[in-house]
């Protein structure tokens, strides 16, 4: 046999009875995604901010960039709305490297798929209960989506994922906004579809049952770059590509138009320091076109506490053991500047 079963996971029911949300944390939450959703909507028009490391590692570091987020929040709460990343599975190109905390809890031992869900869900709760903020994580697996949702103020779609028809369904049936990226082709059109199919209302299977869902008008765009036929990186959040895609939601007839543009990734060929000048490139876009402004709800930005990676056992404490990261200092200019910049 090729595959060996080596246990039996929890259900997500049960999950969350042994580490349930307190109400004034379910308030919390209730209160953020309330105003997320204005923000996604346009009845409000502060800039969203989807910020931190590219993959969760250990959880005291990342509690420690979130509660610096926290400050630099309340300086800037009223242009920007920040929700930090705690991502915490790694979607990996060849399927070998660290996977994330759900596979690892501890980067440097092997994968305990049980205490990986325990560790991201007691991780989120902490974020939530110690600084007041929810946050983002990303929908690797579509069916482990229900062990956080509870608590998730923000799920994107993947480059990868986003033609899968199980990612997209589900993300119908999520209740947050949901970013689905464009694939790493670049093609626009596909991420258009798979919004269509998220607005949307469906009949499928998911985690054994016969689901039905209600569609999500808050399903939006992520532009994040792409690869020629040459395997080079292309950014696509240029003024001419954000005006293309704004004719494209057009005649799409979508729900809530909207985009966020990823400064990461293809955008910035993985050269995180780029991240800085995407964005306020992006800001001057948004602030010169009407159109772009209302589209253009905000950015998702790669940062941590320390510039740069590292190896999985390099031991810089708040250093990225996946891509590398603005770090910190960096980021504060970066987010104060944004404010700033905004009109």
């Amino acid at each position: 046999m090729n595959m060996i079963f080596e246990k039996k996971l929890p259900i997500p029911q049960e999950v969350k009875k042994m580490y349930p949300l307190r109400a004034d944390m379910q308030k919390i939450f209730e209160e953020r995604d309330k105003e997320i959703k204005s923000i996604i909507s346009g009845e409000t028009d502060k800039l969203l901010l989807i910020i931190g490391p590219c993959s969760a590692d250990h959880e005291d570091s990342v509690i420690d960039y979130i509660s610096r987020l926290r400050t630099v929040q309340d300086k800037v709460a009223d242009k920007i709305f920040i929700i930090p990343r705690i991502y915490t599975n790694k979607p990996r190109t060849t399927g070998d490297g660290y996977k994330g905390m759900l596979h690892q809890p501890e980067p440097t031992e092997k994968p305990d798929m049980f205490k990986g869900i325990v560790t991201i869900r007691k991780l989120h709760m902490r974020a939530l209960e110690e600084t007041g903020f929810s946050c983002a994580d990303e929908m690797l697996y579509p069916e482990n989506h229900k062990y956080l949702d509870d608590m998730l103020a923000y799920v994107a779609v993947g480059a990868r994922s986003v033609e899968n028809q199980q990612h997209r369904l589900t993300a119908s049936g999520i209740e947050v906004p949901v970013g689905m990226k464009n694939p790493t082709s670049g093609d626009i059109s596909v991420m258009l579809n798979s919004i269509t199919a998220a607005q949307h209302k469906h009949t499928f299977i998911y985690r054994g049952w016969e689901a039905h869902s209600e569609g999500n008008p808050y399903a939006h765009a992520i532009l994040r770059g792409y690869v020629n036929k040459h395997g080079q990186s292309m950014p696509n959040y240029h003024y001419e590509d954000l005006a293309h895609l704004c004719e494209a939601y057009m005649a799409k007839g979508l729900s809530n138009p909207a985009v966020i543009i990823d400064t990461n990734h293809a955008n910035s060929g993985k050269k995180p320091f780029e991240q800085v000048r995407i964005a306020k490139e992006v800001l001057e876009s948004r602030n010169y076109n009407g159109d772009i402004k209302k589209m253009v709800k905000g950015f998702m930005i790669e940062s941590y506490i320390e510039d740069g990676a590292q190896s999985v056992d390099g031991g810089v404490y708040g250093k990225s053991i996946t891509d590398p990261c603005l770090g910190w200092e960096k980021t504060e200019r970066l987010i104060l500047d944004l404010a700033d910049m905004m009109k």
